[in-house]
């Protein structure tokens, strides 16, 4: 895909933990292809989902091209639909890339309670994804090692460690994943989704794609418009962004939310950026202390923690407690909330959806920024922000560095002429997929299919956020194929 920063475009930050499976009763479609559903088993300190949950198996091939060589096995999810009249099967991924749908569905699940009422609510792992063959490239000693490079280089010695670290990375997923390192596409996923839609019994695919999934979505119905029911894509990523480009609206998307954040305490957007930044360049140079015993808050934590209470505006008043701690010495709040982002429990352990997300992301893209490029655009990274803009410029170039496996394609070719209508859902506060995409993705769908509605609200995602007209809007589509007017803007 045209790739994210590390900041995951996800629908739940703290990802959770994948559920096992067990064997069970059997899906099939008219082709053979089966999903052998059974009860949902515990994994690791996460209980089992409710007696009302189904987990299962799909064997797809591991490379598309040969479609009767070796195969992968995808981890999926379902909760029957409690109504009568059944419409289908809708199927979710909730972001990343690198986002555990086993894991996020049964919490999701109050959120699509009214779909539910006439859908089976589906997701499912997407291949190197947490139980579909996940790929892991550091062990937990080796990612908190890694917290120490700095993500900011400013002298010779701290580019050198940036782009070592990089190039580690990337060694690290290369020994992990083997093959499917070049097998883990948007492309090779879009391919799995149609395969899940046979194994359900669907003629078409219904979709409920959040964040990252919008661009799965979008990979999908140019892929097969045909096959294209009701389509959701909500928190929509810029399908015509290459990787600078995706850089800078990310830069544009969090400095906006920070900018509604620091309006909504009385501050001064400018000048609270101001003295933020000024808390990062201390940072820098001397990190804090923190409770969390041998570890302190560098620069690069501190920003993962500014970062996770700007995707929900319910998170402002932490944020506001976490910089009040920092500037008074303490560093524990801010680390707290990076730990979170970085999926890091009391016990030191970390998860894994960043290693699959930049697995998925390195290998969509073929760009590959240098240093040299990197250093001439950071100029334009600070001026859209002070507080952010370093950080996602050097990104541009260190994400993909030396990466094992060559990338694929400059934008994803979202075009689905001939496809059904698919409703693109924008939150004008959204920092992680600025609202702009929205409008962008409908266009290179193509006339008569992309239909935007916009909310003016804040947050990363629309649906479920607290808007009836979002909403009510939503639901009528997906339940009675009540396609809104382009562009209805809800206040």
């Amino acid at each position: 895909m045209t790739r994210f920063a590390r900041w995951t475009a996800l629908a739940a930050c703290a990802a959770l933990l994948a559920a096992g499976c067990g064997g069970g009763s059997d899906d099939r479609d008219r082709g053979g292809t089966a999903i052998d559903w059974g009860r949902c088993e515990a994994s690791g300190d996460t209980p089992a989902p409710g007696d009302e949950w189904q987990c299962g198996t799909l064997r797809v091939p591991l490379d598309w091209s040969e479609p009767d060589g070796g195969t992968i096995g995808l981890a999926l999810i379902r909760a029957k639909a409690t109504g009568d009249e059944r419409l289908g099967s809708l199927l979710f991924n909730f972001g990343g890339p690198g986002g555990s749908g086993v894991s996020m569905m049964p919490s999701y699940a109050t959120t699509a309670s009214k779909l539910r009422e006439r859908y089976d609510l589906v997701s499912w792992d997407p291949r190197g994804v947490a139980a579909s063959e996940g790929i892991r490239c550091r062990d937990d000693e080796e990612i908190q090692a890694a917290e120490s490079v700095d993500s900011t280089p400013d002298t010779p010695a701290e580019k050198r460690a940036y782009f070592a670290d990089a190039a580690d990375f990337g060694e690290g997923c290369r020994e992990s994943a083997g093959k499917l390192l070049a097998h883990v596409s948007t492309t090779d996923t879009a391919r799995d989704m149609d395969r899940i839609r046979q194994a359900l019994g669907d003629d078409r695919l219904h979709y409920f794609g959040i964040s990252y999934g919008t661009e799965l979505g979008g990979v999908y119905a140019h892929l097969f418009p045909e096959r294209v029911g009701r389509l959701t894509l909500d928190a929509v990523v810029d399908p015509s962004a290459d990787t600078v480009g995706h850089a800078e609206n990310q830069t544009r998307g969090f400095q906006r939310a920070l900018d509604n954040y620091l309006e909504s305490t009385g501050r001064d957007p400018e000048q609270g950026s101001r003295e933020i930044a000024e808390l990062l360049d201390r940072l820098d140079a001397e990190p804090l202390p923190t409770s969390s015993k041998g570890r302190e808050l560098t620069q690069s934590l501190a920003l993962t923690g500014i970062v996770l209470p700007l995707y929900a505006k319910d998170g402002w008043p932490v944020l506001t407690s976490a910089l009040e701690a920092a500037e008074e010495g303490d560093g524990s709040e801010l680390l707290a909330l990076a730990d979170g982002y970085n999926e890091r429990d009391a016990s030191g352990k970390y998860g894994t959806t960043t290693h699959s997300q930049r697995a998925i992301s390195c290998l969509d893209d073929k760009q590959r920024m240098t240093a040299e490029r990197t250093e001439e655009l950071l100029p334009e990274f600070e001026r859209i922000s002070p507080v952010f803009g370093s950080f996602l410029g050097w990104d541009t170039a260190g994400w993909c560095h030396e990466w094992p496996v060559p990338g694929l394609h400059d934008t994803p070719e979202v075009s689905a002429p001939g496809a059904a209508p698919v409703l693109v859902v924008g939150n004008t506060g959204d920092p992680a997929t600025p609202y702009e995409g929205a409008r962008r993705m409908a266009d290179e769908l193509g006339e008569g299919v992309g239909t935007v509605l916009i909310w003016e609200g804040e947050g990363h995602g629309a649906y479920g956020s607290g808007s009836d007209c979002v909403d009510s809007t939503v639901d009528a589509y997906l339940l009675d194929g009540e396609v809104p007017k382009d562009g209805k803007v809800c206040s």
